[in-house]
């Protein structure tokens, strides 16, 4: 693993400075650019003793590896893992468990949008499996825009096992696919629950498919057959927390 990340943009740098500030290690900034969007993330920066530099936009794409910086990359110390006994650690402290599993999902695009939507449904953790599956990149951080900071993703060594150890602490586990027994809408998505998404095109693997108690399919009215793992996700959740609030 290497022992510094950049973390770019302007959602991204901010939540880091705000929740993991010690991670922080320099920071560069945009020749030029004072407005008030920038303003809170400088005075956080200050009050950390962290040290920022202006410089070029050739500059910040090139630390960016080209991407959408918004005038403002830091250098950070990379976020911890956290593993299967951080995750049994937080279903006993946690009375009602509301958990999103990522089958196999590798596109850092979908991963960031994932964890956004999960932050917004008021999710407890993300579960995703050590291998074959994207970690908290720069790329993430960026499109989380900010959720990457903190919605805890949870590295398990066996999926699989890991969705047995849930079941066991009663937490209901419904995944999303084709084959379902009933529609999201028909489903019932009150109590300790984790909902399961699969990988971008080939949905969830068979393990994990066989270990969901209830698999459920968003019911689609037009051509198109699969959609976005972010956009399912984001209904799925959704779903969920309208039936939690009624």
């Amino acid at each position: 693993m290497k022992k510094q990340d950049m973390t770019f943009g302007l959602h991204a740098v901010e939540a880091v400075l705000k929740n993991s500030p010690e991670r922080v290690i320099e920071m560069w900034v945009l020749q030029g650019r004072d407005d008030a969007r920038l303003t809170p993330i400088l005075d956080i920066a200050a009050q950390w003793g962290v040290s920022v530099q202006y410089a070029s936009r050739k500059a910040l794409d090139d630390k960016s590896d080209g991407g959408q910086h918004q005038g403002v990359v830091a250098k950070v110390k990379p976020a911890k893992i956290l593993s299967d006994n951080e995750l049994a650690s937080m279903l006993d402290k946690t009375e009602v468990p509301f958990l999103l599993i990522l089958d196999g999902v590798t596109d850092p695009h979908n991963l960031g949008a994932c964890l956004r939507n999960a932050d917004a449904a008021g999710v407890h953790g993300v579960i995703v499996p050590k291998d074959n599956s994207v970690g908290l990149t720069p790329v993430v951080s960026k499109v989380a825009c900010g959720a990457a900071e903190v919605v805890p993703l949870y590295q398990v060594t066996n999926l699989a096992r890991t969705m047995r150890s849930l079941q066991e602490k009663g937490v209901w586990i419904i995944g999303a696919a084709g084959e379902a027994d009933c529609e999201l809408y028909q489903a019932s998505l009150t109590g300790p629950l984790a909902i399961a998404m699969g990988a971008e095109g080939k949905g969830l693997r068979r393990l994990s498919r066989e270990s969901c108690d209830t698999l459920v399919s968003i019911p689609m009215a037009g051509s198109v057959s699969s959609l976005n793992v972010s956009v399912a996700t984001g209904i799925c959740l959704f779903e969920a927390v309208r039936q939690r609030i009624a």
